[in-house]
């Protein structure tokens, strides 16, 4: 992973996050597009590409870390309340209070999806999917973050800083991989797998819960279906990329 790449996944996150400004009252219904997207593309990068290789590339046990990697995400959703897959919880009683367990959540979350983007603890093949993946997947993550931020009652220059917070996480993540490579050589070169592992668990539980939630009362809905056959299709292209 180069410089660009860590400054690229620093502004999905920044802009993404910046445009809840500079739109007033955003669709409901878009954002549920945007999200049924970026769910069907995680989906498919997970299963036909990130999952084979990680498979390939490690023991009969990776799969105890993907488990481990999906069970850790439901902890996480137990303080960050969902927002991770869109879901945007402003409660009375919170109002004025800065929501401190959802934001270390959502920060852990990120740090450790970037961990495995490291190209010196990378397998050959991951590369730019998984970098992809998880930009499509913060943009609207931190869409639905500063609108609880501003919700919870921050100014805009305390949401735009903790904004700042998270889109540093995930290439916090990747740097601090390179580092502990640096500094352990083959130690964190074999670990990699089980990170790697972690973070398709990660992927699996929101990118299902996100497809799950993408239809209403279990209609049909076109633009939705549209949306899940882009981001699937988009998917198997970056598959044979």
């Amino acid at each position: 992973m180069n410089t660009t790449d860590l400054i690229l996944l620093f502004l999905s996150v920044l802009v993404s996050g910046t445009l809840f400004f500079l739109i007033r009252n955003p669709s409901p219904h878009l954002l549920k597009l945007i999200l049924a997207f970026s769910g069907a593309f995680l989906f498919a990068l997970t299963v036909l590409h990130l999952m084979p290789e990680t498979y390939a590339n490690s023991g009969p046990g990776i799969g105890a870390w993907i488990l481990a990697g999906f069970l850790i995400q439901i902890i996480l959703e137990f303080f960050s309340e969902g927002i991770e897959h869109g879901h945007v919880h402003v409660h009375d009683h919170n109002q004025n209070r800065f929501p401190l367990a959802m934001m270390l959540s959502l920060s852990l979350h990120s740090f450790l999806e970037g961990m495995p983007l490291s190209s010196d603890t990378g397998q050959d093949g991951h590369g730019h999917g998984l970098l992809y993946g998880i930009m499509l997947h913060h943009a609207p993550v931190a869409f639905a973050l500063t609108s609880m931020l501003t919700a919870s009652g921050l100014s805009r220059r305390y949401a735009f800083l903790y904004l700042l917070i998270f889109a540093a996480m995930a290439p916090l993540g990747a740097f601090f991989s390179m580092w502990a490579h640096e500094a352990s050589g083959e130690m964190i070169r074999a670990a990699y797998p089980a990170l790697m592992a972690i973070v398709i668990g990660i992927f699996l539980h929101i990118s299902t819960t996100i497809l799950f939630e993408s239809s209403n009362n279990h209609r049909f809905n076109l633009y939705k279906m549209a949306a899940i056959t882009g981001g699937g299709l988009i998917g198997l292209l970056a598959y044979w990329s």
